[in-house]
């Protein structure tokens, strides 16, 4: 079930295309008054490790991305809504600059899919006549698009269109809309016309549906796989979307203004920074390959440089997160960045005084990098994330073993980096073995030893986009109820234990919570601060207070659904998730974001009404 591939050659956008686009919207957006809301979708039932810090305390890359392109063209008028700040926000009273803002957007992952409905059907309520135009977009879309919108009748609410892409895709959409609207058109009547018409079927990236009179989806239009940037430097400047952030409250409807600059770093110590995307492994649970057309897209060291150095001066930021898939992928273009970082000055202080940072690695390119571990100690790196899987490489092989993750995490420890392992657990690894090390517990163990600073573990869960995604539940694999309470999207983070064929899958939800009891316990506090191993007993003293307070969300959120796991009865998914509502490609044939729906049967005459009477009624008659 992975995204298909564009043709190759053309993966790519060309070189300084998406910089001319941000030039032409710039000066479009001179004639045009807009004012945008964009939302974060949050559940706060997925509070719990390995997230529990980061999740309030790291404002989204993904909607200040979205948001730093709206700034960056010209619509100032912009607010960053972040549901885990702001649990209460209602879109339908929500005024910008005094008035409903024109545009409404909503980024979701599929965790937080209940949050994101509920965003779009309360920003549904709003009169016709004000409606916004309400842009779906984020990782649930890219897979799901079908998910954003009803084909009920009877409540018909649904984003007007689903972003299945990035930036590009969304400021594409943008320029044509601007590009047809005249005076005292609304947004949502321009978008109206131009789905009419079938002009949005030349963006690539897209998914809009068609609608009967009373607003309800009938079919879906998906116009295709994105191309993709490959010079990330074209990219807005983070720094802008750090300015739009609504403030941290409990009231339903907007503040009078952003959250101040010399509040920011209150609020979000850690700023997630794009730098590099793609990943050389092609592992089958993974949809990151597949996403990213087998590209491997990267910044420029000098742009990450003048990031971390505006995101400090403006923001006070000291602490970074480099969103990479694999930030070790490319061996050249990653010395080159950690070799301009280490170089650079700002303010006549080094870059690793001013600006801490960590990202995510493997344990394979970690030790072909293993030379140069100073300078990337030097460029400002103080943590590493590695997707360790399973040390034995039984489940998951990406050059890994138990010798060569013994290696990196204690090259790294002796270098000052603090390794923080990513695990995977699954049905055929115990708890505890006795003369091997495949046991949960034996690895968490090894890898304490070895430095770990941290610990992740994760069940094996189907990932929508991945190449197991699809057999986990023809085959069975994934659960859709326990003892009668059904699997829910906030519960698909694979801290629950939701696909096995385990014949006690509550022992693993039970191994989970031994192995995070295990690494992070009041006794291995005091060792870190009283017998401390490295010189990184400072931060291994942190982590532990965070991870035991993590602990305890995490074992009160999933202890009840051990219990039902115990219980049972179990029922087993046989069919993939997909939607009602029939989908197609722009030009009639099947839509590269679908998974197997029912087609349509018979042509469905649709109308489209425009909520003003500059727009009149088109019909059109569907193909089945």
């Amino acid at each position: 079930m992975e995204l298909p591939r564009r043709d190759r050659g053309d993966e790519l956008l060309r070189p300084g295309e998406l910089t001319d686009l941000r030039g032409r919207l710039r000066r479009l957006s001179r004639r045009h008054d807009l004012a945008t809301v964009i939302a974060c979708a949050f559940d706060h039932r997925t509070r719990m490790l390995p997230f529990i810090y980061a999740d309030l305390r790291m404002a989204p890359a993904g909607v200040r991305a979205i948001g730093s392109a709206m700034a960056d063209a010209g619509f100032e008028k912009t607010r960053i809504v972040l549901q885990q700040w702001n649990p209460r926000f209602r879109p339908s009273q929500m005024r910008l600059d005094g008035r409903v803002p024109d545009l409404f957007m909503v980024s979701s992952m599929q965790i937080h899919s209940t949050a994101c409905q509920g965003l779009i059907r309360d920003a549904c309520r709003i009169d016709p006549a004000h409606r916004p135009l309400i842009i779906a977009g984020g990782a649930k879309t890219v897979y799901e698009p079908w998910d954003v919108f009803s084909a009920d009748a009877d409540d018909p609410w649904g984003a007007d269109v689903a972003v299945t892409g990035e930036e590009f895709v969304l400021l594409s959409l943008l320029e044509l809309l601007l590009s047809l609207r005249g005076p005292g058109d609304s947004l949502r009547d321009v978008f109206l016309r131009a789905r009419a018409g079938g002009l949005l079927d030349q963006i690539p990236g897209l998914v809009y549906p068609l609608t009967d009179k009373r607003g309800a989806a009938r079919e879906l239009v998906d116009t295709g796989i994105q191309r993709l940037v490959g010079d990330l430097d074209e990219l807005p400047h983070p720094i802008l979307g750090f300015g739009l952030l609504e403030p941290p409250g409990r009231d339903a409807a907007l503040g009078p203004r952003a959250l101040p600059p010399e509040r920011v770093r209150r609020y979000s110590p850690i700023a997630s920074v794009v730098m590099t995307f793609g990943c050389k492994f092609n592992c089958p649970y993974c949809p990151i390959p597949a996403y990213n057309q087998r590209q491997h897209r990267v910044k420029s060291g000098a742009r990450i440089a003048d990031e971390f150095a505006q995101l400090h001066r403006l923001y006070g930021m000291r602490y970074f997160f480099g969103t990479d898939d694999n930030f070790f992928n490319y061996k050249p273009r990653t010395l080159d960045i950690v070799e301009t970082l280490a170089r650079t000055q700002v303010d006549g202080r080094p870059m690793r005084k001013i600006a801490r940072w960590g990202t995510e690695v493997t344990v394979h390119d970690t030790l072909q990098l293993r030379e140069h571990l100073p300078a990337i100690r030097a460029a400002g790196v103080r943590a590493l994330w590695l997707g360790v899987e399973d040390m034995t490489a039984t489940f998951v092989r990406k050059g890994q073993s138990v010798d060569k993750t013994t290696e990196a995490f204690q090259l790294l420890s002796e270098r000052g980096i603090c390794p923080m392992p990513m695990m995977m657990h699954h049905d055929s690894q115990p708890l505890r073995t006795r003369d091997r090390a495949y046991g949960l517990l034996n690895q968490a163990r090894l890898l304490r030893k070895a430095g770990a600073i941290s610990l992740q573990v994760l069940m094996m869960t189907p990932a929508t986009g991945s190449k197991l995604y699809e057999g986990a539940f023809t085959s069975g694999l994934a659960y859709e109820s326990a003892a009668g309470r059904r699997v829910e999207p906030y519960m698909l983070d694979a801290n629950y234990v939701v696909a096995s064929e385990h014949p006690k899958p509550w022992r693993k939800q039970l191994n989970i919570m031994c192995a995070y009891l295990y690494f992070y316990n009041p006794l291995r506090f005091l060792l870190a601060l009283v017998r401390p191993k490295s010189r990184l007993f400072l931060a291994d003293a942190l982590m532990q207070v965070v991870g035991m307070w993590g602990t305890l969300h995490t074992i009160r959120r999933t202890f009840g659904w051990m219990l039902r796991l115990m219980r049972g009865p179990i029922r087993r998914r046989t069919a993939v998730p997909a939607g009602s509502i029939p989908m197609r490609s722009a030009g009639g044939g099947p839509a590269s974001h679908a998974l197997p729906i029912a087609p349509a049967s018979a042509p469905v005459q649709v109308t489209v009404r425009a909520s003003t009477p500059a727009v009149r009624e088109a019909a059109v008659t569907l193909p089945s």
